[in-house]
């Protein structure tokens, strides 16, 4: 899937977990007839609402939010399935002479929005079959001598992908790493930059450690357990989120409520940190102090309010 015109007329907001992205979108919806788009590859998820800091019942009363509460928990997501909605949403937003405000920290819904999404050749059932059966030791050698780059960059015990690698290479003949570097160096075209919130180190530390501590006083761990009664498992997906996984953890009797709550808080720091380091290696994207942010988008979405979704909006 191509990178979509539509995403280059909403407004993009990004940050770390915790950095207060979806409480200034709240506040730019409400003022300039907004609508926002999760970017949130857990806010999907139905049940789970305190640890994923999904908007209470009372902000989307006052704001439509599109892409929360749209799939069960046992069920999976992949990125095209998110990209395909979040375009229908913008449109939507767009033919109502509303603001799309994208925002959420995924990188790889980001990413999507900016490039499309990288596809590859079509799967060939029988090669495939044939390189399934390889063990992943034996791939990684192929790989080594077709494509060095993949081979460096994709993990020898990494089945599925070093599958892919090979597939990619026995189908074209073309390194997977230079079909993918072609495809990131398609060039963002935005009339307004992505925004990401940039908070100093040591402020979004103790945000997220606050965070933490709150959910736990809303009920988090009981939000837990009641996923557990649930007539299906937790899907893959919305097991690994931060924070279930713990006090999942917990729940099975594997560690205690305190270090579960100590391992929560330990990597949801880890993966702010991870998501800065992507975010700021990202063609396109503004780092911007919260008070900037909300001082440009505010600007910009005055001057070209009254002509949203008209054939002469420069959005």
């Amino acid at each position: 899937m191509s990178h979509h015109a539509l995403f280059d007329r909403a407004i993009i907001l990004t940050g770390p977990t915790g950095s207060g992205k979806s409480s200034l979108a709240w506040k730019l919806a409400k003022e300039f007839h907004g609508e926002i788009i999760s970017m949130d590859s857990m806010t999907v998820y139905r049940q789970m609402d305190i640890g994923t800091a999904k908007p209470t019942a009372r902000e989307r009363a006052d704001v439509p939010h599109h892409l929360v509460d749209c799939l069960d928990p046992w069920e999976g997501a992949s990125v095209a399935w998110w990209l395909e909605s979040a375009a229908a949403a913008v449109d939507d937003i767009l033919q109502r002479h509303r603001w799309p405000i994208i925002v959420g920290g995924t990188p790889l819904y980001l990413k999507s929005i900016v490039h499309g999404l990288f596809a590859g050749p079509e799967i060939d059932p029988e090669l495939r079959r044939e390189i399934e059966a390889c063990p992943a030791a034996e791939l990684h050698q192929q790989l080594l001598s077709m494509d060095p780059r993949a081979a460096t960059r994709i993990h020898p015990n990494d089945h599925k992908r070093l599958v892919r690698a090979v597939e990619v290479y026995r189908q074209t003949g073309i390194p997977l790493s230079d079909l993918q570097q072609q495809f990131d160096s398609v060039p963002p075209a935005r009339s307004l930059p992505i925004s990401c919130l940039d908070l100093p180190r040591a402020v979004l530390y103790e945000r997220i450690n606050k965070r933490v501590d709150e959910m736990m006083q809303a009920g988090w761990l009981d939000e837990v357990k009641h996923l557990l009664t649930l007539q299906k498992p937790l899907s893959k997906e919305a097991a690994q989120a931060a924070g279930y996984r713990e006090l999942l953890a917990h729940l099975q009797g594997h560690c205690t409520l305190e270090t579960a709550v100590d391992a929560t808080k330990t990597r949801t720091r880890q993966l702010a940190k991870r998501q800065l380091t992507w975010f700021r290696h990202f063609p396109g994207l503004e780092m911007l102090t919260p008070d900037v942010a909300e001082q440009r988008l505010r600007a910009y979405m005055s001057s070209i309010t009254p002509a949203i979704g008209s054939a002469s909006s420069p959005l």
